[in-house]
C-alpha cells in the first residue's frame, strides 16, 4: 500500500503507523453501499476478472469512455439489450492496453491493491502481463475460499447495508435469512431508498406510485394513500433488518407544504400535467415527510444530492442509468435545509447524515450545520471525493467547527465488492495520518488519538446508523 503519510515528519509519520496498526483489525463497518445482495445470497462464483472488476465499475469505463471507448466494449450492457464484447479476456485486455489512463487515480490505487491484498497477484498490470493477471485471478476465483460469503468472511465485514427500492421484493434479504448465514457479527441489511416512487422526473412515476399501492396494500391514487404506502414498506424494510433510508435528490431543498397543497401536486404529477418546478417542490417536500417517519421509526435519514443525472445523455441513452454519466453540481445546504433544520433540526429522534459532491460547502455550509444542529452528522466523501486527497481534505475542512463527533465515520459507497477492504484501508491511514499531525502539533494526545482513530473507524458508524438496533431486530 503506498504511504499516504508522506507529507508528515519522520516522527509522526511514525505515530501514523501506529495509529494505522491499531485499527487495521477492525472489524469493517459498511452503512451505505449498492453491492447487489443476489451476489451474497446465491453464493456462485464470479463469472470471469472482467466481469468481476471492470464490467460492474462505473470509475473504470467512465475513464475509458473519456479516451473513446465505449461502454460496450468494455462488456457493458446496452439498455434492454447485449454488450458489444462478451469476451472477459477481451475486455481484460483492453483495461490493459490503456492502464496508463489510470496513473495517479484513485481507481488504479484501489485496482492494484484488490490485485495484490485479495487475489495475491503481484505482477504490475500492462498490455504484455494482460492474459498472466488474468488467468492468476481466474484461477483464484475458482477456488471456495473466493466465493463472495467465504471473501465476505475474510474482509472481516460486520454488516453491509445494501440499498433497494420500495418496488424491490427483499428475495434476496429473505434468502439469507432463511439460510441462516451471517449473524451479528456478520450481517447484510437492507436500506430503503424511496427515489423512483419520489421523483417525478423518474420516467414512468405513475406506473411506479401504482405499483407500490398494489405491494403495500393501499390506495396510491389518493396522497393518503400514497403517504401509508411508503410507512408500510419502510416497516417491512425495518423488519428485514434496515436501519437507515437513503435519498439521493439532484439538491437538498426541503420544503413544508401544506396538506392540501401536497395533495394536489401529487395529484397534479399522476396526471402527467408536473413540470420540472412542480417534481422539485415535492422532492422537497416529501424530505420534510420522510424525516417525521424517520423520527416516528427510527430509520437514519442519509441525504445524497447533488448529482446531475445522466449529464451524458448518449451514455444514458444506450446504456441506462448508473453507468458512469453523472456529474456533480453546485449544492445549496444553508437555506435548502432551512426547513426541515428549523421543524426537526434539535430532535436527537432524527439523525440525518448529509453528503456533499461539492466540496466548497464543507468549511461555509456543512460543518457549521452539523455543529450547530442535534440532528445532523456529516457524511463520509464520496463518489468523485472519496479519494486519499480528498478524504484528507474533508478532515482538514469540517474537523475546526464540527470536530469529529458530528461525522458519521466512513462509508465505501460502491458496488465493487472486493474492492471495499482497500477503501475502508484507505481511509483509516489517511485518517491516522491527520490525526498524528494533530498530535505533531501539540493538539492532541497519542492516547486520545488512538481513541479517535478506533471510534472513526468502528464506533462512530455503528452508533450513527443505529446498528445496534438492527442487530437486536
Amino acid at each position: 500500500m503506498p504511504d499516504l503519510s508522506f507529507a508528515l515528519a519522520d516522527s509522526d509519520r511514525a505515530l501514523a503507523r501506529d495509529l494505522h496498526a491499531q485499527v487495521a483489525e477492525l472489524p469493517l463497518i459498511c452503512p451505505h453501499g449498492h453491492v447487489d445482495p443476489r451476489l451474497l445470497a446465491d453464493d456462485v462464483p464470479f463469472a470471469d476478472p472482467a466481469r468481476l472488476l471492470v464490467v460492474p465499475d462505473h470509475y473504470v469505463t467512465r475513464m475509458l469512455l473519456s479516451q473513446g471507448i465505449p461502454p460496450g466494449m468494455l462488456g457493458v450492457p446496452a439498455r434492454g439489450g447485449a454488450a458489444v464484447e462478451t469476451d472477459g479476456r477481451t475486455i481484460w485486455r483492453r483495461l490493459a492496453q490503456n492502464w496508463h489512463l489510470f496513473r495517479g487515480t484513485p481507481s488504479r490505487l484501489w485496482l492494484e491493491r484488490t490485485f495484490t491484498g485479495v487475489f495475491g497477484v503481484d505482477t504490475p498490470l500492462r498490455a504484455e502481463t494482460a492474459d498472466e493477471v488474468y488467468d492468476a485471478i481466474a484461477a483464484r476465483l475458482a477456488e471456495p475460499g473466493f466465493r463472495p460469503r467465504a471473501l465476505f468472511e475474510r474482509f472481516g465485514i460486520e454488516v453491509l447495508a445494501t440499498t433497494e427500492s420500495p418496488l424491490d421484493d427483499l428475495a434476496a434479504h429473505a434468502k439469507l435469512a432463511a439460510d441462516g448465514w451471517g449473524g451479528p457479527g456478520a450481517r447484510v441489511i437492507t436500506t430503503f431508498r424511496p427515489d423512483e416512487v419520489v421523483d417525478m422526473e423518474f420516467g414512468g412515476w405513475p406506473d411506479a406510485v401504482a405499483r407500490l399501492g398494489a405491494i403495500a396494500g393501499e390506495d396510491t391514487t389518493r396522497y393518503g394513500g400514497y403517504l401509508d404506502a411508503l410507512r408500510r414498506r419502510r416497516e417491512a424494510f425495518v423488519a428485514a433488518g434496515a436501519t437507515s433510508a437513503d435519498h439521493g435528490h439532484p439538491t437538498a431543498r426541503t420544503a413544508a407544504l401544506s396538506r392540501a397543497e401536497a395533495a394536489e401536486l401529487y395529484e397534479r404529477g399522476l396526471r402527467g400535467e408536473a413540470d420540472a418546478t412542480d417534481a422539485e417542490t415535492f422532492r422537497a417536500h416529501m424530505l420534510m415527510e420522510f424525516a417525521r417517519m424517520s423520527i416516528e421509526d427510527g430509520l437514519v435519514m442519509q441525504l445524497h444530492p447533488g448529482s446531475v443525472r445522466n449529464h451524458n445523455r448518449w451514455l444514458h441513452t444506450t446504456h441506462g442509468r448508473d453507468t458512469g454519466g453523472d456529474i456533480p453540481q453546485a449544492t445549496d445546504y444553508v437555506h435548502a435545509l432551512a426547513p426541515l433544520l428549523d421543524a426537526h433540526g434539535n430532535d436527537p429522534r432524527l439523525r440525518l447524515v448529509v453528503y456533499t459532491l461539492d466540496e466548497y460547502t464543507y468549511t461555509r455550509e456543512l460543518a457549521p450545520l452539523a455543529g450547530g444542529y442535534a440532528a445532523m452528522y456529516l457524511g463520509a466523501p464520496w463518489w468523485f471525493l472519496d479519494t486519499p486527497g480528498g478524504l484528507r481534505r474533508f478532515r482538514e475542512a469540517v474537523t475546526d467547527t464540527a470536530g469529529f463527533y458530528n461525522t458519521a465515520g466512513f462509508v465505501d459507497d460502491t458496488r465493487a465488492f472486493c474492492s471495499i477492504p482497500v477503501r475502508h484501508d484507505v481511509a483509516r491511514r489517511v485518517d491516522a495520518a491527520y490525526l498524528a499531525t494533530l498530535v505533531g502539533q501539540g493538539r492532541m494526545s497519542p492516547d486520545e488519538a488512538a481513541e479517535t482513530i478506533a471510534d472513526l473507524a468502528y464506533h462512530l458508524p455503528r452508533r450513527v446508523f443505529r446498528l445496534d438496533r438492527g442487530a437486536s431486530a
